[in-house]
């Protein structure tokens, strides 16, 4: 079993208090359909920097918004379970990494 980083970018979100509500239930939903696969559940992203050989600027240039680390066989394992996510349902994206053990 090998752990696996998924990296949300982009999505909307929801403009009024019962879509924001809703969207939340979906997300809570698909998180507890990974079941014991969930290492981190993660966290969203706020503010952020870049830092680059000519020092620090505000804000990324990846666009992320947030990450959460599940255990799977495989890379293919891991970005099927990825498929019902609900930042795919605003819009956004999960970019799916194999965490190499050190």
């Amino acid at each position: 079993m090998a752990k696996f980083v998924y990296l949300y970018s982009g999505g909307q979100i929801a403009e009024t208090p019962e879509a924001q509500e809703e969207a939340m239930q979906v997300w809570t939903s698909w998180f507890g359909s990974l079941g014991d696969s969930v290492v981190d559940m993660g966290n969203p992203f706020s503010a952020s920097s870049t830092v680059a050989p000519g020092g620090a600027s505000d804000g990324a240039t990846s666009k992320l918004s947030g990450y959460s680390i599940i255990n799977a066989e495989s890379l293919g394992e891991a970005a099927k379970k990825a498929d019902d996510c609900s930042v795919l349902q605003s819009g956004g994206s999960v970019e799916v990494y194999e965490a190499v053990p050190m």
